[in-house]
């Protein structure tokens, strides 16, 4: 039998994925107390006693993001060897969840970059805060990747991340917008294209 704190749990995990669907469909401003609690079948009150104010969910949503995005991609490719095994890994696994959740759903990362580039707060600032860490990640595994021979001495480790996260940001504006189909697969070539570029 269920206690109460498990169903608790299940209620709030429900709250952060029907928030998160509408986060990433229609913006973090589409987000409201109400809106969730209407489609959840849930009280207001109900919503509110497990994430507080609107504010709060947003940023609920955010890290919930991050965390997902992190687990599918990051954390599987550190079982891969450093350097060039491990960056590809990185962007193997990147593309996947393109394919498994973002050309379907719409990127938080992009789509909360364009939401809120002119805006500045806190849902801004956690934003930022989590794009740059994955970036830093990104940056780790390139020099990673020069230390060990895999790329060459003078690749401007900084210019690979811009190229990289470009990509995604094609990506998404290619499958989603334009809506080609084969824009996962040109992702693939342009990144493979890029690190024979650069290679010892």
């Amino acid at each position: 039998m269920e206690t109460r704190t498990e169903r608790s749990g299940l209620t709030l995990a429900a709250i952060l994925d029907t928030a998160l669907g509408m986060a990433a469909a229609d913006g973090l401003d589409s987000l409201t107390i109400g809106e969730v609690a209407r489609r959840l079948g849930l009280s207001k009150s109900g919503v509110f006693s497990r994430v507080g104010s609107r504010e709060a969910l947003q940023i609920a949503v955010i890290d919930e993001y991050d965390r997902r995005f992190l687990q599918d991609v990051f954390v599987p490719a550190m079982r891969e060897p450093r350097g060039l095994p491990r960056l590809n890994a990185i962007m193997r696994l990147w593309l996947q969840r393109a394919r498994d959740v973002e050309i379907r759903t719409g990127c938080l990362y992009c789509a909360g970059a364009f939401e809120f580039d002119d805006r500045e707060g806190p849902l801004r600032d956690l934003l930022l805060d989590h794009v740059m860490r994955w970036r830093s990640a990104l940056k780790r595994t390139v020099i990673q990747a020069i230390d060990a021979g895999h790329l060459r001495a003078d690749t401007d480790a900084d210019q690979l991340v811009f190229e990289m996260d470009g990509l995604f940001v094609a990506l998404m504006r290619e499958a989603r917008f334009l809506r080609e189909p084969r824009a996962a697969d040109r992702c693939w070539s342009a990144y493979e294209r890029l690190i024979r570029s650069l290679q010892a």
